[in-house]
């Protein structure tokens, strides 16, 4: 069988084909989703709307239905906002400014680098204000639901980790380098505490957590430096497993999962790089999980890698792309890109598309040949995560936002 034929029979059961993308990387944190009218190269006339946004910002867009919701710096130190816009049209429905004491952060990091969450009641949010960590709430109507102080927050880079919304919790994430570190669920209703579990500190984790559902049952699954890979009840906040400590670099994009195997790759700024892949524990195993392999060539920092059907995807942030069969990490293709990434890349059907840091959407087949399918100049740098629902495609760049695809319900 060949691999494109395969691959779609791994991947259908758990693509997004819904009109919703409703959280960093779309449903699971996943980022795998349909969409045969979304084109893998484009111009300006093919664009069913640009508009620009009130301000710069890294978070990925998320879509509710006829929404979309995004998240801007202000034009003044100590201001952000979260803009409400239409699907249809690219108008902006409403603004709600917040305020937040300045914090130290990374010259490439963004008072807007946390992706919102959104479910049918309310848009989450979570983001540092001074050396507080903040969550809060804000109904579809642009009002405030709620907001609570999360906890001390302490990082050289400022923050980035988004939130996810599980039932009726929003977990949020707060592995830091010197304040007590710990991991939370929020009633998604009225933001009080349902549970805390405490962790260890060392550096900052900024990889947004995956949500596996095994067996009918949720798990929300972090990778830190402190505990490596920890798999939690999201309800109880129960631990079900943890590797234990695995890296000694900072985890920042967002891991993957393929046939069975979780990838995660930790990093530095100084070029620091290492990975692990597991086996992922099926049923209500409390086991620590088995060690595969871990791979050391070409590995990505601040961009997630990403399974689909059988293999891992990896674009570097210096821009080389690498194909890895899951199971055994076996390298099957390695090529370089004219670009450097921040953007973690989202598949759509069988094609990969990530945006480069200049601003270049690059699309590559999903497939174990190595195929370059467009190459489309967005005007514009960029560090975001792309975004698809409803058979559309959106794209983050630093002021503006755009939307190409089959046309909007």
């Amino acid at each position: 069988m060949r691999f494109p034929a395969l691959l779609a029979l791994c991947v259908l059961p758990t693509l997004a084909c819904a009109q919703d993308w409703s959280r960093f990387r779309g449903p699971g944190g996943l980022g795998l989703a349909t969409g045969a009218s979304i084109p893998a190269t484009f111009g300006p006339e093919d664009l069913n709307w640009k508009v620009q946004l009130p301000g710069k910002g890294h978070s990925s867009p998320v879509v509710w239905k006829d929404r979309i919701f995004v998240t801007c710096e202000g034009a003044e130190a100590g201001q952000r906002s979260l803009v409400c816009v239409e699907v249809k049209t690219g108008r902006t429905v409403w603004k709600r400014e917040q305020r937040f004491s300045v914090h130290p952060q990374h010259r490439f990091n963004s008072a807007a680098s946390a992706t919102p969450a959104v479910d049918a009641d309310g848009i989450y949010l979570i983001w540092t204000s001074g050396d507080m960590l903040v969550a809060a709430a804000v109904g579809h109507d642009g009002k405030a639901l709620w907001k609570v102080d999360v906890g001390p927050f302490s990082a050289q880079h400022g923050s980035g980790i988004s939130p996810v919304v599980v039932g009726d919790v929003v977990v949020v994430g707060n592995d830091n380098e010197k304040k007590p570190s710990f991991l939370m669920g929020l009633d998604r209703a009225t933001g009080v505490t349902k549970w805390k579990r405490e962790r260890d500190s060392s550096r900052a984790a900024y990889a947004t957590p995956l949500v596996r559902h095994v067996n009918k049952r949720a798990e929300v699954i972090f990778v830190s430096t402190s505990h490596g890979v920890t798999s939690l009840n999201p309800k109880t906040g129960a631990l079900n497993w943890e590797t234990g400590p695995v890296f000694t670099e900072r985890c920042v994009g967002v891991p993957a999962i393929a046939n069975g195997v979780l990838f995660a790759c930790a990093g530095s700024g100084g070029g620091g790089r290492e990975s692990l892949a597991i086996e992922l524990p099926s049923g209500k195993s409390t086991r620590k999980p088995k060690e595969l392999y871990r791979v050391r060539r070409s590995l990505s920092y601040v961009p997630g890698p990403i399974g689909v059907g059988k293999r891992f995807f990896m674009f570097s942030d210096g821009g080389i792309v690498t194909c890895l069969d899951a199971r055994s990490g076996e390298s099957i293709w390695r090529e370089r890109l004219d670009g450097a990434f921040y953007c973690s890349p989202i598949c759509i059907g069988d094609r990969l598309y990530a945006i480069s840091r200049s601003g270049e959407l690059f699309v590559v087949a999903a497939s174990d040949t190595f195929k370059l399918l467009g190459r489309v100049d967005l005007g514009e740098r960029s560090s975001a995560t792309p975004a698809v629902a409803g058979g559309v495609l959106y794209l983050r760049t630093e002021r503006h936002l755009l939307s190409v695809g089959g046309k909007p319900d």
